[in-house]
């Protein structure tokens, strides 16, 4: 046992008298030898060897025993060998006197020397220690700048805390699971001890881990067997007497905890918990810096995949082939083991992509009906991103068929276009971990792309079909001013020209007839003038192209059986924009007419924002159809145009037809 071990585990009370007693017995057996040899030689010896003896004191027990008994040495030298010598008897009391002051001054000396050693050798190890600490959070810190993974930093830092501190075993943990469960992981024990548990643990059943997770705060139990509560299994497995654990903070959110313990009864000193703290410190920067990598590669992959799509939208391929390439790059971008492209019809959900391990479970083109609590229904439900943590708790017809499947967790985006639901996107994950928070925003970002690339498919199809409308309708139109031409103008010309034959021929004979027959045709000339005339006006009104809009609208409600309010803006137009407006009032007062039974109308027509809207209401019975072909066909007139046809027609009456037609830039406003 050394010196300063034996120091600080005498009280200073004991240590003094102990010092006194040593002093005394020094001073009787030197006085005694002296005395009873009276021999320079036996003096000489005798000096050397408690010379000796001092010394040898001075390094096993230290200056408190040293002090007393050199100096109690020379007193009994002073007294016995040099002259004037003491009578060899029994001293007095002043000579005890004197006795017991040097020793007490050679006892204050020796605590005081023996206190100064102390310090002294505390210092040293004081120094030693942090050395020792700042070497090891130097490897450490260098592991962290390396950029090596965090298992590698983990287990670093096990082993540095456990040779450190001088434990028996020390690893990381994580909360995981909704902080449900503890995840070990990579740790370090002490040579002779066998390796640490693997398997994840209820948070509820550990005490220093569950203590961090509630406090947030380093925390420490000194003794298991007298800790007053059950003894978590793991520790009994590992026979773990005490241990201490520190908190890992990742961008100030409580990520895991760092552990070490002891197997024997000593406890852990009390600078454990704040020298512990120090690493855990460089772990939280390694989880950083590995999660701060990690979102960066991801958003480098999500970027590529994205770009992909994208790539296959803009070269126009079917909807079909982008859903399955979709669910693939989504599915290898999130890491799940399933990902469906889901639509959503009268109730229906049917898959028209999919990839991953349950694609025999819900192939392409199954349906499911929509219902009960599950992702598919949850987002038909609420048209927002849902998610389900545990599909043990899910119902309905689609859960049952997944849950048999082994799917544990789900999250869904729904694919909106043009303001409408139109069908899901679903990530399912069989792991026990629920799927991570950012998924939803990650599935967000593809979902855009899909209702992109639905939208054109859509226009393309509409464009399509608008184009066949209106090759339709000019072809019906032209077909019946061609049977108008023949059926009215032509014959009455056809007529005429043979009444002129007849009247010709009557002259040269110089019959009475001839008057007459000029006359004819002179009637049957203005009969056909009349009738290219009407014709003429139903392609395109003379008052309109001499007059413009107003006037227009005015002769429409003229003809009209019921009253018509105007309310229309004066001045021209551009030709194309008052001929469109001039249809769209027109078929909405036919309509009026024909079907309302509307005892007043109201028509509107005037400039806002750059833009002429027009707008004609009644009172009516309502119920018209905007898919009506009259209707369908003005709202092809003012796509053209780049406008917008909208009709409101509630089941409890009246109808209200609106348009709006961009007026081109540049050209002159008419005035209201």
């Amino acid at each position: 046992m050394t010196a300063p071990t034996r120091a600080r585990r005498v009280p200073a009370g004991a240590e003094t008298a102990l010092g006194f007693g040593a002093g005394l017995g020094t001073f009787a057996v030197v006085a005694v030898i002296l005395a009873a040899a009276d021999s320079d030689l036996v003096a000489a010896l005798l000096a050397v060897v408690c010379a000796a003896t001092v010394v040898m004191i001075a390094r096993t027990l230290g200056a408190a025993y040293a002090a007393p008994v050199a100096i109690a040495g020379l007193v009994a030298y002073d007294w016995f060998k040099f002259p004037p010598t003491h009578p060899h008897t029994l001293p007095d009391s002043g000579d005890v006197a004197t006795l017991l002051a040097y020793l007490a001054v050679a006892v204050l000396a020796g605590e005081l020397g023996a206190y100064g050693g102390r310090r002294a050798r505390d210092a040293d190890a004081a120094r030693s220690r942090l050395a020792q600490e700042q070497a090891a959070l130097r490897r450490v810190a260098e592991l962290v700048a390396r950029g090596v993974s965090p298992d590698e930093i983990f287990a670093a830092v096990g082993r540095e805390v456990g040779m450190l501190l001088g434990v028996d075993g020390a690893r990381a943990i994580r909360y995981v699971y909704g902080d449900e469960e503890i995840e070990p992981l990579a740790g370090w024990t002490a040579p002779g001890y066998g390796p640490l548990p693997s398997d994840r643990m209820k948070l509820a059943d550990t005490m220093i881990a569950a203590e961090i997770r509630h406090t947030g705060r380093v925390a420490r139990v000194a003794d298991y067997e007298s800790g007053g509560r059950g003894i978590p299994e793991v520790v009994r497995h590992l026979n773990v007497r005490s241990a201490i654990g520190a908190p890992i903070i990742v961008d100030g959110r409580l990520w895991g905890a760092m552990l070490a313990w002891v197997m024997r009864s000593d406890p852990l000193p009390e600078s454990a918990e704040a020298r512990i703290a120090s690493f855990t410190e460089l772990i939280a920067t390694a989880i950083s810096n590995a999660e701060a990598r990690a979102e960066s590669e991801r958003l480098t992959e999500e970027q590529a995949a994205l770009r992909r799509v994208a790539t296959l939208v803009a070269r126009e391929l079917p909807p079909g082939e982008i859903f399955m390439a979709v669910a693939e790059e989504l599915a290898q971008l999130l890491d799940v083991d399933d990902m469906r492209v889901t639509r959503f019809q009268e109730g229906i959900a049917t898959v028209v992509g999919s990839w991953g391990h349950h694609e025999d479970v819900l192939p392409v083109g199954s349906s499911e009906p929509l219902g009960g609590e599950n992702v598919s229904s949850l987002v038909w439900r609420t048209a927002a991103p849902s998610r389900i943590d545990d599909y043990a708790t899910a119902t309905g017809p689609l859960a049952e068929r997944l849950t048999r499947s082994g799917v544990r967790s789900a999250v869904g985006g729904p694919i909106v276009v043009q303001g409408q639901l139109w069908g899901a996107m679903i990530a399912s994950s069989c792991r026990r971990d629920p799927l991570p928070a950012s998924t939803e925003a990650r599935i967000g970002e593809f979902t855009e792309l899909v209702a992109t690339s639905i939208s054109n498919v859509q226009a393309r199809a509409d464009l399509a079909a608008s184009r066949a409308r209106l090759m339709e309708a000019t072809d019906a139109e032209r077909r019946k001013v061609v049977r108008d031409l023949h059926d009215g103008a032509q014959q009455r010309l056809v007529h005429t020209v043979i009444t002129l034959k007849l009247a010709l021929r009557a002259l040269h004979r110089k019959e009475q007839g001839a008057p007459a027959l000029v006359n004819d045709a002179i009637e049957q000339t203005n009969r056909a003038m009349a009738e290219l005339h009407e014709l003429a006006q139903g392609i395109l009104p003379s008052v309109l192209t001499r007059e413009g809009l107003r006037a227009s609208v005015e002769a429409l409600a003229s003809r009209m059986i019921v009253p018509v309010e105007l309310d229309v803006a004066s001045g021209r137009l551009p030709a194309a924009v008052e001929a469109t407006a001039y249809f769209v009032v027109a078929e909405a007062l036919t309509n009026v007419a024909k079907h309302a039974q509307a005892s007043c109308a109201e028509v509107a027509a005037q400039i806002r924002d750059g833009s002429l809207r027009i707008q004609v209401r009644d009172d009516g019975v309502g119920g018209a159809r905007a898919e009506g072909s009259g209707l369908q066909g003005l709202k092809d007139r003012v796509a053209v145009l780049d406008g917008r046809l909208a009709i409101v027609t509630p089941p409890d009456g009246g109808t209200l037809v609106s348009a709006d037609i961009p007026i081109p830039s540049g050209y002159e406003r008419a005035s209201g």
